[in-house]
């Protein structure tokens, strides 16, 4: 098992990083196992974060239903967090662990993108244009991108059972999500 790097046991070659995203998350502690992995991971996890062409609230409905379809609590447990600084109310959230019916339109045809992604490795033609309808050419490509950056973050996440950083943890103790988890799901 590969358990986060603590401070003290942090590479040198990648000291620069852990002053910024990767020293914040276990995920990524656990990832400088592999300095040149993380080093070239940030541009990508930089532009999935924070450079995508899909809204934060678009963003976190593809990253949530990302979490459900891989079982990652983890994963889960952070957007709930980040999901509601973008917007998304607890029963919005929450309607993302069902079928695509009980989800507003524009999440429905986001989580849909996602399942095809996962069920076939690639976009029907009707979902794609509904896809660049929503979010456009970049942020199709942008929901694949994101689909495989969490994908990445979900196998690490579920072959080391990276521990739940602690202020998600606080933050869910003090406004639980009451409803389904990722194993409850797809």
């Amino acid at each position: 098992m590969l358990n986060p790097l603590s401070d003290p046991d942090w590479p040198d070659e990648i000291a620069d990083l852990r002053e910024g995203f990767a020293g914040r998350l276990n995920v990524y502690r656990t990832m400088a196992h592999h300095p040149d992995l993380l080093r070239a991971w940030s541009s990508f996890r930089n532009h999935c974060v924070l450079g995508t062409a899909l809204t934060p609230a678009q963003s976190e409905v593809v990253i949530l239903r990302c979490g459900l379809r891989l079982r990652s609590d983890y994963e889960w447990q952070h957007h709930i967090i980040r999901g509601r600084k973008a917007g998304l109310s607890d029963a919005r959230i929450l309607s993302l662990c069902g079928a695509l019916s009980g989800m507003a339109a524009e999440d429905a045809v986001l989580a849909a993108a996602v399942d095809e992604l996962f069920t076939d490795s690639r976009l029907t033609q009707p979902l794609y244009d509904r896809v660049v309808a929503l979010a456009g050419q970049k942020g199709l490509l942008d929901v694949m991108a994101t689909v495989a950056h969490y994908t990445l973050l979900g196998f690490i996440l579920n072959s080391f059972g990276v521990p739940l950083d602690e202020d998600i943890a606080a933050a869910l103790r003090d406004a639980p999500l009451d409803g389904a988890r990722p194993a409850d799901g797809q």
